[in-house]
């Protein structure tokens, strides 16, 4: 396979997880050679970026504003015409690059990818919160409302450039960009596309209070409607 790709990574204060998924990054079914892993850091103070340099091809300090604002950092200085994003406390699959490069090669009408996420931490709380979650993507998707979860999604960077990117929104950027990006051509949810990621923002959070934070934004979303102002990015773990 030709095709070459940029992963993107926001970092903050990751020292605990940002190795691991690394890692996994590694660990891929393409050659080396056909990706490069972008890490960029919100200014942490532990860690993270000592560990990020010893397997990221770059590590860069974040200049935008917001989780969002830290993916537009990595997708200006990224080498490649297919972009993915994941979360430093996610763990991804050998073959996640390899799917993500095989569904665009196969339409080239397609402008984003996205999959599911599961828990690493597989408590009955956590297996049927995303199980819920999964559903509502799932009903979502036959609407054409997608979510491009920062997790474990994936764009074509021109077309990503040409909407201007993520917005800085408090939470739900990557559903925002969802609605402008499916203007641009079509957005396909891999249902076997699974990212492992972990329930620790869930826990910290409360599960309900976070579901609830979710359903609100994507509602005001659809309405137009202006978001609380809720600190949601740069949290310690």
């Amino acid at each position: 396979m030709k095709s070459k790709i940029s992963v993107v990574i926001p970092t903050y204060n990751e020292e605990k997880c940002i190795e691991r998924c690394l890692k996994s990054l590694l660990n891929q079914t393409i050659p080396r050679k056909n990706y490069e892993i972008i890490v960029v850091d919100g200014q942490s103070t532990d860690k993270t970026v000592k560990l990020a340099k010893k397997f990221a091809d770059k590590v860069i300090q974040q200049k935008s504003e917001g989780v969002g604002g830290a993916r537009n950092d990595g997708v200006k200085i990224a080498k490649y015409d297919i972009i993915a994003t994941t979360d430093a406390d996610c763990i991804v699959p050998k073959n996640w690059l390899e799917d993500i490069l095989m569904a665009f090669k196969s339409d080239e009408n397609l402008v984003a990818v996205y999959g599911i996420d599961n828990p690493i931490e597989k408590t009955l709380k956590s297996k049927l919160t995303y199980k819920f979650i999964r559903i509502i993507f799932k009903f979502g998707a036959i609407f054409n409302f997608h979510t491009l979860i920062g997790t474990n999604s994936s764009f074509r960077k021109d077309v990503f450039q040409k909407i201007g990117g993520y917005n800085n929104l408090p939470y739900l950027d990557d559903t925002e960009i969802s609605f402008r990006i499916r203007k641009e051509g079509k957005i396909k949810c891999l249902k076997n596309l699974c990212v492992q990621t972990s329930n620790r923002r869930l826990e910290k959070n409360g599960y309900l209070s976070t579901l609830l934070i979710w359903s609100k934004g994507a509602i005001q979303l659809l309405l137009g409607l202006p978001f609380s102002n809720i600190k949601y990015n740069k949290q310690n773990y």
